[in-house]
């Protein structure tokens, strides 16, 4: 995908729900900005309801590093209705003080419900525990994307919840 001093290079863009578990999952060229997969992972979001039906395309909250901290995200999860928790940068912090009272509000962050962005840390630590998707052995794209699938699949499969368990015959 990518080309690095050191090779090729890979990102996994990542969305986990509470139990480390991927969601969304969409894969870049290791120098691109993380910013630029945003809407690919957001499109991507499926969650299942409990009762049947269409399922949700609009998660609650996202919690998010400072790499998804831009003006475009936060009016794109605005517009949505969707809670934002992401920090924002020192130069953007800095930014926004040099240009006095016209530099507005800055946005809302709570500390404590950031905390728990560390689910999607764990959530690619699990991926990475596969050596296929640590190591990236895979030439194309395609197959690689496969393999993440077949990790993440195994994933979900260790770790059911009960109304996983209710849902099967």
């Amino acid at each position: 995908m990518g080309r690095s001093r050191g090779g090729v290079t890979t990102k996994i863009h990542l969305v986990a729900d509470s139990h480390c578990r991927p969601i969304a999952r969409v894969t870049s060229a290791g120098q691109r900005h993380d910013s630029l997969a945003f809407t690919a992972v957001m499109a991507d979001i499926r969650i299942r309801r409990r009762r049947g039906g269409r399922p949700r395309t609009r998660p609650d909250r996202v919690l998010a590093d400072k790499a998804y901290s831009t003006r475009k995200i936060r009016i794109t999860l605005r517009s949505r209705g969707i809670k934002a928790t992401i920090p924002e940068p020192a130069n953007q912090i800095a930014g926004r003080a040099s240009r006095g009272s016209a530099g507005g509000r800055p946005p809302r962050f709570d500390k404590e419900i950031y905390k728990d962005r560390n689910t999607v840390e764990r959530a690619i630590n699990r991926l990475r525990g596969y050596r296929g998707v640590a190591t990236r052995y895979d030439k194309r794209e395609f197959v690689y994307k496969g393999t993440i699938d077949v990790a993440s699949i195994m994933i979900w499969l260790r770790d059911p919840t009960e109304a996983d368990l209710r849902d099967t015959p």
